[in-house]
């Protein structure tokens, strides 16, 4: 089967995510044109993914099968505006952000394609864990071929829309939460004596072998922490819990429909 033309509107992060798990499955056919009003933006993208053609206008994009929609929450509105005279009802329309439902989307576009997709960083190295919900109009046969496509860049799986933004916070934003702390961790093992490559290795393993033993292990959470009698930052765990929830669920009351 061909691989129907795609657009994104949109250059930023997200975007390279997916140009970059695409390219690393060969899914990138030279029919993928990007836009974003920051030329540079563009123009790096170019230059990393040779395949990829820049659009001068949002329309450009909009003109393309597949288009998806790589802009935050507060201009996606305003960008299905920008769009809703280029797309037709053949187009597929994959929104990228929280927020806006399928339900506003319907309300602006012509096509009863759409979709609502919360992806994952990792999808980077096409380990993404990417949750999808399709508008009701979506019929079968076209879901499948998309889904087909969506799938290279990891696992990508149906749930329910009113558990989009619950993804996003759980999923979509996690790594954010530990990625500086293992860093840190990295610092602290050359600080006390490690060489660089020892201090990669010895993490990124226990944090490996640390999340089998508390996945897949048997025991219960409670039972897993007993095992290591000690606990240097013990004492600020309860500080942790509160900015965790304090932080998170503040940002979901925001991000929820």
């Amino acid at each position: 089967m061909k691989q129907k033309s795609i657009g994104f509107i949109g250059g930023g992060r997200i975007t390279r995510i997916f140009l970059q798990g695409l390219s690393n499955k060969n899914a990138l056919s030279g029919n993928v044109k990007v836009f974003d009003p920051n030329t540079e933006t563009v123009n790096a993208l170019c230059t990393d993914f040779q395949e990829i053609e820049k659009a001068e206008t949002v329309a450009d994009v909009a003109a393309q099968q597949l288009v998806f929609i790589a802009v935050h929450p507060p201009v996606v509105m305003e960008t299905l505006q920008a769009i809703k005279e280029v797309v037709n009802a053949s187009t597929v329309v994959i929104s990228l952000a929280p927020k806006i439902t399928l339900e506003k989307m319907a309300a602006v576009l012509p096509t009863q394609k759409l979709v609502r997709m919360i992806p994952n960083a990792t999808s980077f190295i096409n380990e993404g864990y990417n949750p999808v919900t399709f508008a009701p109009g979506f019929v079968d046969q076209d879901k499948k071929k998309l889904l087909k496509l969506l799938k290279k860049l990891g696992k990508t799986f149906e749930t329910e829309e009113a558990k989009l933004e619950s993804y996003a916070i759980s999923s979509a934003m996690l790594p954010t939460y530990f990625w500086f702390q293992w860093q840190e961790m990295e610092a602290i093992a050359k600080e006390t004596g490690l060489s660089e490559e020892e201090a990669r290795l010895t993490v990124s393993t226990t944090l490996k072998k640390a999340w089998k033993l508390y996945y897949q292990s048997g025991l219960q959470a409670n039972e897993v922490m007993d095992l290591i009698p000690v606990k240097p930052i013990g004492e600020n765990e309860p500080e942790i819990k509160n900015i965790l929830n304090a932080k998170l669920l503040g940002l979901f009351g925001k991000i929820k429909p």
